[in-house]
């Protein structure tokens, strides 16, 4: 294994701040499951959508514009067949619908109804709430510093795992 391939042998002396790093990431993800997060937030929003469902409305709902299912996978880290069996769940539910490629006469892109945006929106404030409560007693900076740090690690990781990719 190389140094960068992921499951790359523990250094001997690995550097403390990295090492208790780890465990935090562990615990989060374990609190966020057994607490339900996404479950509860999806109930208070007044929805019976499923996790994978619910992920696919929130990546059209905070794109830009309409969106390839290609498109839809490559943003959510999965692949297309499981995108495509959810945005057709979606359509028939009302939530998102197609619209024709511009670029591609072929092709068609995925955006949101304008229910579909209600349900994200209160699926977003639903989670912001909660997020809010757990942060209400840290000063301004340190939920600044907060949203800086997990930006900035999210992108790093996503663009080193990248690389295993290509």
């Amino acid at each position: 294994m190389t140094p960068e391939s992921p499951g790359s042998p523990v250094p001997a002396n690995p550097p403390a701040d990295l090492l208790a790093v780890l465990p935090r990431i562990t615990q989060l993800s374990g609190a966020f499951n057994r607490g339900r997060l996404v479950e509860r937030a999806t109930e208070a929003a007044g929805l019976t959508l499923d996790r994978p469902a619910m992920g696919v409305l929130l990546t059209v709902r905070t794109a830009d514009g309409p969106l390839r299912i290609g498109e839809i996978a490559d943003r959510m880290q999965v692949v297309g067949p499981h995108v495509t069996r959810q945005v057709q769940a979606l359509e028939k539910r009302g939530l998102v619908r197609r619209v024709g490629d511009p670029h591609d006469r072929r092709a068609s892109l995925i955006e949101p109804t304008e229910a579909g945006t209600d349900a994200a929106n209160r699926y977003v404030t639903s989670l912001l709430g909660w997020f809010a409560e757990a942060l209400t007693d840290w000063p301004a900076q340190d939920r600044a510093d907060l949203a800086r740090l997990l930006t900035r690690l999210a992108d790093d990781v996503t663009a080193r795992l990248a690389q295993f990719e290509e």
